[in-house]
């Protein structure tokens, strides 16, 4: 079984989607990195998942004054004992480098507001609370600094401690208050500004608003110009994405980004029941999931979580020199590396790729003949080497023949093939040039947007196709009313040339009749808007646990909505032919619709949006069709859904000569919108077709 997936585009072309402050050197070295620690140590820490003797089982452990509903004062009250004398930030610099880790990131503030740095802020931290009078951070930067290894600051927006606050609540992404924010700026620059250079700065959690995010964005580049900035500062102000928790995407995106993993995923810091289990196993686990993502164009953030006395748990340890023991061995098809290049996911391992370089990492499972085929046209094989039964190129295809023995639940073995050139990323198809170029046969390009945690996904920001046609000197493009008045930018073999969807001719779209059946709804559900991109329902199997189908009588409708909540809208409508349907669909926050269990677009909204409507082309299957709106609210006390068709069936037609002919039989096009507010905004133009 191959799944699709996209590659990341080359180093140079993420630099760009970078911010400016960000020199090329600082960017090459964060990004070729690719596997750092991550450390969460606090009070927290102290506690070790328990409160008042018995294990507290909801949520992190790091969260426990939280989910355990401690007073702040018996909370704080921890300070007076929490005395870590076996942390020794020298020892776990070592670690991290017989770990195969280039960086550390620690957490300096976590949602508790306990510092673990001296500040002129408050005094709930470190070295004025406790009986150690210890600056953490300060240790961890000089024993970096010694060690040469880089480091990373981890900072919460969110505060339990800080008066001016909102209170706590069991989704940490509350709004910022004004006094918050100030609170948080000055505690970013004394951390920017007290401890040397610093690679990232690790932003989590809290509601900023756009200004908010903007504002922090430029303090942490102001004083630190190479630091760079997670995404979970919100509203698309990120030097790097970073996925949700332990999470990891479908595949490659078009920006930098980071997966952030613990090795249990119920908690990241220190939890003194936790169930461990084999070393070698949870070695393995992780250790694919580093190769998951450094494949998919990636970096990987691998979390331990000290003790209350601050040594780092026996088998943490043991797991991370595991993995090192691997890296000082294989560290060639990790380090400095690149995304595969080629659109699909093999089931018998990973692939990445350097200079001439491809490296099969056999991390899956081992095909039943033992044969590997890659197809490389252009490509000369010049070096295989592995274990290896025997190799031999046959015409555009490489095939390898893998012994068993390559697979073993002992370790995972590379292979590394050598070519005559770079192999450069693979397009997902090749269209004849009579084709109609739609967003269903289009490569997408994505990258990751967010308002913050829960409002945060794989954005589409342009389409590309590879189409066979001769001399190609003109475009002829189809949209809808949706796309009137946008500026494009088309790229033909990388020439743009910008459009604006404003001079197109209506024609009247050639439908048959339809039937639109019984209308569903089902909520309130998951409050993530970040999901797969395909969906199985009907009514007897709902897309929430403990969701059912109500079946609902109007085409648009309004009702309250608590926040982070999703709905489903279901209607199945039936085509006598194959044939387009424009509808017009609505929803508040975000939106994502999916025609026969496939997405065909998904978005946030402007923020803040109550309420938005746009128009869809759905192209219908002769037969039964099921269209699902999946509707997202994050922010409002209401909510609501619009879907019917739309009055007029019609698409506009517009010609666009190029400025120069495209020569040669083979071309590649790509379409974006322009004049977003990011670089990470979702292009939206999943209704226009182009014809060659």
């Amino acid at each position: 079984m191959k799944k699709i997936f996209v590659t990341l585009a080359a180093c140079l072309w993420m630099l760009g989607a970078v911010a400016q402050q960000i020199s090329s050197g600082a960017f090459r070295t964060w990004h070729e990195s690719k596997y750092s620690m991550f450390i969460h140590f606090g009070l927290y820490s102290e506690l070790g998942g328990v409160w008042e003797g018995q294990p507290v089982t909801r949520g992190y452990s790091e969260q426990i004054q939280s989910f355990a509903g401690i007073f702040s004062d018996w909370y704080g009250d921890t300070a007076l004992r929490f005395n870590p004398t076996a942390f020794d930030a020298d020892a776990i610099v070592a670690l991290a480098k017989e770990a195969g880790m280039k960086s550390i990131v620690i957490t300096t503030k976590h949602h508790d507001g306990f510092c673990m740095f001296r500040t002129a802020t408050t005094d709930y931290n470190s070295f004025d609370a406790t009986p150690c009078h210890r600056d953490f951070v300060k240790e961890l930067s000089e024993a970096c600094r010694r060690g040469g290894v880089r480091l990373g600051l981890y900072f919460s927006v969110i505060d339990w401690h800080f008066p001016h606050a909102y209170p706590i609540s069991s989704h940490n992404c509350d709004f910022v208050t004004p006094q918050h924010h100030e609170f948080s700026k000055q505690q970013v620059t004394e951390l920017l500004t007290g401890y040397g250079p610093i690679s990232e700065l690790w932003f989590d959690m809290g509601s900023n608003t756009p200004e908010q995010s903007r504002e922090l964005y430029a303090l942490v580049h102001r004083l630190q110009p190479d630091c760079m900035v997670s995404g979970r500062v919100g509203n698309d102000q990120y030097d790097f994405a970073v996925m949700a928790d332990n999470s990891y995407p479908e595949g490659a995106l078009q920006c930098p980004w980071q997966s952030a993993a613990s090795l249990f995923d119920e908690t990241w810091s220190y939890r003194s029941w936790q169930e461990r289990g084999s070393a070698h196993v949870k070695a393995m686990e992780k250790l694919r999931s580093l190769i998951s993502v450094v494949s998919h164009g990636g970096n990987f953030l691998l979390n331990i979580g000290p003790k209350g006395d601050g040594s780092v748990v026996p088998f943490e340890s043991d797991v991370l020199k595991e993995i090192g023991a691997w890296l000082r061995q294989n560290g060639e098809a990790i380090y400095g590396t690149e995304a595969s290049p080629f659109r699909t996911k093999f089931d018998w391992g990973m692939i990445t790729r350097k200079d001439k370089q491809l490296y099969l990492i056999l991390s899956g499972t081992r095909p039943a003949d033992g044969r590997i085929t890659l197809d490389v046209p252009g490509n000369r094989l010049v070096k295989a080497e592995g274990e290896l039964t025997e190799y031999a190129q046959k015409g555009t295809q490489v095939q390898l023949t893998v012994p068993a023995s390559a697979y073993s639940d002992a370790t995972i073995k590379v292979l590394t093939l050598q070519f005559d050139a770079p192999v450069e990323p693979r397009p997902m198809n090749v269209l004849n040039g009579s084709a109609l170029l739609t967003a269903a046969n289009a490569t997408p390009n994505y990258s990751y947007s967010c308002f913050d945690y829960y409002s945060n996904y794989r954005s589409t920001v342009s389409y590309e196709w590879n189409v066979r046609k001769s001399n190609l000197k003109r475009l002829t493009l189809l949209y809808t009313a949706q796309e009137a008045g946008k500026e494009i930018e088309l790229t033909v073999d990388g020439t743009p040339v910008t459009v604006k969807l404003a001079e197109g001719k209506a024609q009247p779209i050639a439908a048959g009749k339809t039937v639109w059946g019984e209308r569903y709804l089902c909520g309130p559900g998951s409050s993530v808007f970040d999901a797969a991109s395909t969906i199985e329902t009907d009514l007897q199997r709902p897309p929430l646990k403990r969701g059912e189908w109500k079946a609902v009588e109007k085409e648009q409708d309004e009702f309250q909505a608590n926040i982070l909540e999703t709905y489903f809208l279901m209607q199945e409508v039936e085509a006598d032919k194959a044939q387009d349907c424009l509808v017009e669909v609505g929803a508040g926050n975000g939106i994502e619709v999916y025609l026969n269990g496939r997405s065909l677009l998904k978005h946030l909204n402007p923020y803040r949006c109550t309420f938005r409507t746009e128009q869809v082309l759905l192209p219908l299957q002769k037969g039964k069709n099921q269209v699902v709106l999946r509707l997202y609210n994050r922010f409002e006390k209401k909510t609501g859904y619009l879907l019917r068709p739309a009055a007029e069936q019609q698409v506009y037609r517009q010609e666009v000569v190029l400025p120069q002919t495209a020569a040669g039989v083979s071309h590649t096009i790509t379409v974006r919108q322009k004049g977003l507010p990011s670089q990470h905004t979702d292009t939206e133009l999943s209704n226009l077709r182009i014809k060659l």
